[in-house]
């Protein structure tokens, strides 16, 4: 655990240092169809060489349906299931779940996440992509710094996602 030391009028003060941190909003966007089904998410971390540098979210339908398992159509998420995704034995703990409902869904990670833990400081990208059954595929990029300066920003989806809200802090 990193330590932070201070010394206030000859008292020495201890103190955890602060983690670093990244707050990730998610809007899925209540769509006017026949036939909805939620979508499949995938949130990762690329370095500046496009590659994953680490997972934070994968959202699928995680039990067994009419049509098979979900992890039958990860592959869906084509750009993660290419840079990572096929590589991965899913369920990952601390990363995999279900499909989330329309809505804002707020995400906080730290460096003490599994992923994050071993992401030297630098800059990146946040990519969001989504994939629906009967519907459209979308994916936005935000970047930012980890472990630099704090920074916020924020990508606007057109279909399959809402408004995606970033924040990092050192």
């Amino acid at each position: 655990m990193r330590m932070t030391v201070s010394i206030v009028l000859g008292t020495l003060l201890i103190a955890p240092a602060q983690a670093a941190e990244l707050s990730v909003n998610v809007e899925i966007p209540k769509l006017n169809v026949a036939e909805y089904h939620r979508p499949y998410v995938a949130l990762w971390v690329e370095g500046a060489d496009q590659k994953v540098a680490a997972n934070l979210a994968v959202w699928y339908q995680m039990s067994e349906g009419k049509e098979g398992h979900g992890t039958k159509w990860l592959p869906d998420l084509r750009q993660w299931w290419r840079k990572s995704g096929r590589a991965l034995k899913v369920p990952v703990d601390g990363v995999t779940g279900p499909t989330r409902p329309v809505g804002k869904h707020a995400l906080k990670f730290d460096d003490k996440h599994p992923e994050l833990a071993k992401l030297p400081p630098g800059s990146y990208t946040l990519v969001v992509e989504a994939a629906r059954e009967v519907g459209g595929r979308e994916l936005l990029k935000i970047p930012f710094e980890w472990k630099g300066k704090p920074a916020t920003g924020s990508a606007q989806g057109k279909t399959e996602l809402g408004k995606i809200t970033l924040s990092a802090k050192p």
